[in-house]
C-alpha cells in the first residue's frame, strides 16, 4: 500500500505496517493532518468540521518518539504510532477542553482523564479534540457552541450526536480511530448514520474519570472505528479497572479482540439472536429502507448458522419518557458546577448571583438550558416522586425486560436508528422529533448493558447509511464483537471491503 492511501487504511493495517517498517508514525500523522486541512476547515461553510482543536505539534512529537523507539528495538504497544481523535468531553492536559460549550471556551485542563492517559501510554498520537453537541446533549451535533459538524456521506446532513465529530472524522478519513461517549446513543447513533462502528461498553467497563459528566448513571465512554476489529483494539486500550472511578468494574477487559477475530470466520452455529419486537420497526415510525436492510442482515446471520427469534420487551414503550426525566435531572445537578467562579467564562454582574445568572445565560446554549430547566423541575419539592421516582421505576422494568430477553437469547438486535441521517436544520426546532431518533439506543443506557452499531448497508431510497445494533448482557461485551465481526465479514464479501471505506469523495467548498 502506498503512503498516499494510508488515510483509508484500517487501524489494524496501520499497526501491522508500522511494525513491519512499511510506514512511519510521522508519515501516518502527517497524512491525516493533511487530510484534516483539506476537508475539515471552519472557513469553508460546507467543510466537515469534525474537529474543534488540532494538536499537530503534539501529535508529530509523539510520532517521532514512537519512530525512534521502534528503530531502537523498543517493544511497543500494538497501536503505538496510530493516530487518534478524542471527543471534547474528555479532559486533556495542556489542550483546550470545552465539551462543545461556550461556557468552557479556552479552558485548558491541568490533568488527563484516565482514558486520555491510557491513550498516551499506548503511544497513540492525539490529532485533536472532536466536535460534539454541547455537554453531549443532542442527536445531531447542531447544538455545539462552535458550529455543526457535517456528515461526510452528504454534507447537507447531520452526522448524528452527540458525538458527531468523532464519527465524521472516521467517515471523512481524518482519523482511523476516535473516542466517544454514550449517554443514550451518542456513540451508536452517529456510527449508524456515518457507516462507521461504535461501541458503548458495559457501564463501568471504561473509566469515566476526567469525562465531563452529563448524567452520571448513564454516561459511558467507548471506542469508535471503521471496522469491528479496529474498535476492539481501541476498546482494549481504553478498558479496565480504575481506582479513580468508584463505578469502575474491578475485572479484566473482556477478550474483545479475540472475539472479533473469531467472528470474522463467519461461523455463528449455536448462537441465538433475539429481535426486539418493540425496536424492530414493526409498529411503525421506521424508514422502509432501514427495515429492509435490517431484515437482510438477519438473513445473513441465519446463513452463518445463527438462530433468530423474536422477543418482546414491553416496558421499552416507556423508556424514552423515563430517560428524558432521568437525564435532565442528573444534568441539572452535574452542570451546577459551572457557576462563573471555578471554570470557564465569567460575565460580571452587580452581585455573585447576577454574575452566575449572566454567565450561564451567555455560556449555555438553548438545548442545555432546556434540559436544566426540565431536570430542576423534576427534582423540585412535590414533584420528585411523581417524575424522577417514577422514571426510576420504569428503569427497573427495562432492566427486568432485558434480563428476561437474555434468558432466551445470547444477543438482542435492532436497527440502530429509525431513519437515515436527516438534513441539517430539519429538526432543530422540534425537540421531540430529535429525541425520538434515540428510541432504539436509550434502553441499553438505562440498563447499563453494552451495545454496538455497525453498518448494515445503504438505504435504497436515498443511498445513505443504515446501522445495525447489537446488545449483549452486562460484562459480555465480547459477544458484540463476535456477532458484529461476522456480519461485517459477510457484508464485506459483497461490497468488496468495509462499507466505511467506500464513502464518497468529499467536494468541500462546492
Amino acid at each position: 500500500m502506498s503512503v498516499t492511501d494510508w488515510t483509508r487504511a484500517t487501524a489494524a493495517q496501520m499497526a501491522d505496517a508500522l511494525a513491519a517498517g512499511e510506514v512511519t508514525s510521522v508519515e501516518l500523522v502527517q497524512a491525516h493532518l493533511d487530510r484534516i486541512a483539506a476537508v475539515d476547515g471552519l472557513d469553508t461553510p460546507s467543510a466537515v468540521h469534525a474537529f474543534l482543536h488540532i494538536d499537530a505539534e503534539g501529535a508529530l512529537e509523539t510520532a517521532r518518539a514512537v519512530d525512534a523507539d521502534r528503530a531502537a528495538g523498543v517493544e511497543l504497544p500494538r497501536l503505538a504510532g496510530v493516530p487518534i481523535g478524542i471527543k471534547d468531553v474528555l479532559v486533556t492536559q495542556g489542550l483546550p477542553t470545552t465539551a462543545g460549550s461556550r461556557i468552557l471556551e479556552g479552558w485548558i485542563p491541568p490533568y488527563d482523564a484516565t482514558v486520555t492517559r491510557r491513550v498516551r501510554e499506548a503511544r497513540m498520537p492525539i490529532l485533536g479534540k472532536t466536535n460534539m453537541d454541547e455537554f453531549a446533549m443532542g442527536s445531531s451535533t447542531e447544538h455545539s457552541g462552535y458550529g455543526p459538524t457535517h456528515n461526510p456521506w452528504d454534507l447537507e446532513r447531520i452526522p448524528g450526536g452527540s458525538g458527531g465529530g468523532s464519527a465524521a472524522a472516521l467517515a471523512a478519513f481524518e482519523a482511523p480511530l476516535t473516542i466517544g461517549s454514550d449517554t443514550g446513543g451518542s456513540i451508536r447513533q452517529p456510527a449508524s448514520v456515518t457507516a462507521t462502528v461504535g461501541v458503548k461498553p458495559t457501564y463501568g467497563g471504561v473509566s469515566r474519570y476526567g469525562a465531563i459528566a452529563l448524567a452520571s448513571s448513564l454516561d459511558q465512554l467507548g471506542p469508535c472505528g471503521r471496522t469491528v476489529l479496529d474498535t476492539a483494539l481501541l476498546h482494549e486500550v481504553m478498558g479496565g479497572h480504575d481506582v479513580m472511578d468508584a463505578t469502575s468494574l474491578d475485572e479484566p477487559v473482556p477478550p474483545v479482540v479475540d472475539a472479533a477475530l473469531e467472528g470474522a470466520r463467519m461461523d455463528l452455529t449455536g448462537v441465538r439472536v433475539g429481535v426486539v419486537r418493540e425496536l424492530s420497526g414493526a409498529e411503525g415510525g421506521f424508514q422502509d429502507g432501514v427495515k429492509q436492510r435490517f431484515e437482510e442482515s438477519l438473513e445473513r446471520l441465519r446463513g452463518m448458522g445463527a438462530e433468530v427469534v423474536e422477543v418482546s420487551c414491553p416496558s421499552f414503550e416507556y423508556a424514552l419518557a423515563a430517560y428524558y426525566v432521568i437525564l435532565p435531572s442528573e444534568a441539572s445537578s452535574n452542570l451546577a458546577k459551572f457557576d462563573s467562579v471555578r471554570f470557564g467564562i465569567r460575565v460580571e454582574g452587580a452581585t455573585i448571583e447576577r454574575t452566575m445568572a449572566a454567565t450561564r445565560a451567555a455560556g449555555f446554549g438553548d438545548e442545555v438550558k432546556r434540559r436544566i430547566i426540565l431536570g430542576t423541575y423534576a427534582l423540585s419539592a412535590g414533584y420528585y416522586d411523581a417524575y424522577y421516582g417514577s422514571a426510576q421505576k420504569v428503569r427497573t422494568l427495562v432492566q427486568r425486560d432485558f434480563d428476561a430477553a437474555f434468558a432466551q437469547c445470547d444477543v438482542l438486535v435492532s436497527p440502530t436508528t429509525p431513519t437515515t441521517p436527516f438534513k441539517l436544520g430539519e429538526r432543530i426546532d422540534d425537540p421531540l422529533a430529535m429525541y425520538l431518533n434515540d428510541i432504539a439506543t436509550i434502553p441499553a443506557n438505562l440498563a447499563g448493558i453494552p451495545g454496538m452499531s455497525l453498518p448494515a448497508g445503504l438505504a435504497p431510497e436515498d443511498g445513505l447509511p443504515v446501522g445495525f445494533q447489537i446488545l449483549a448482557p452486562a460484562r459480555e461485551d465480547a459477544r458484540l464483537y463476535r456477532i458484529g465481526a461476522a456480519l461485517e465479514a459477510s457484508l464485506a464479501a459483497e461490497w468488496g471491503g468495509p462499507l466505511s471505506a467506500q464513502a464518497p469523495e468529499l467536494e468541500v467548498g462546492k
